[in-house]
């Protein structure tokens, strides 16, 4: 989003603006970084090659905001961030960013284990049927991932 607009400006840009656009694409490039170490490198540039000119400011603002002014806070762990994730998308019963999100925690050091009881925690404040889901998103996956 930010990153567009930079690059479409750049000829006409204020220097209070030009620091902006600056640091829009740092925290985009650290964003990338970050997501295709998290996703993985296949995934995260097929998300974005196969962005057009409706969804790419969407891709644009989960690199810039999510991955680079969140993920790369010091004050988590991206192991705990994962966990975190994996509940919070389960509250939201979104099977398939838990999928997604599965395979960035055991990027990030999760163990099968510490997934399982993170599921098992969402039963009890997020709902049985959301963490059924997520519990047979997660089966499915480690299947597969065998």
């Amino acid at each position: 989003m930010l990153l567009s607009w930079a690059i479409e400006q750049q000829s006409s840009i204020t220097p209070r603006e030009s620091r902006r656009c600056t640091l829009a694409t740092d925290l985009y490039e650290k964003g990338l970084a970050v997501r295709r170490a998290v996703l993985g490198k296949e995934y995260v540039n097929k998300a974005i090659a196969d962005a057009d000119d409706f969804s790419r400011p969407l891709q644009e603002l989960v690199t810039e905001y999510c991955w680079g002014s969140i993920w790369t806070r010091p004050g988590l762990s991206r192991k705990t961030r994962s966990l975190i994730n994996l509940a919070m998308l389960t509250a939201l019963n979104r099977p398939h960013e838990v999928k997604l999100h599965l395979r960035g925690a055991l990027n990030n050091g999760c163990s099968k284990e510490e997934i399982m009881e993170v599921l098992l925690q969402t039963a009890v404040y997020c709902g049985v049927p959301a963490a059924v889901d997520s519990f047979r998103t997660a089966k499915e996956f480690f299947q597969e991932f065998k």
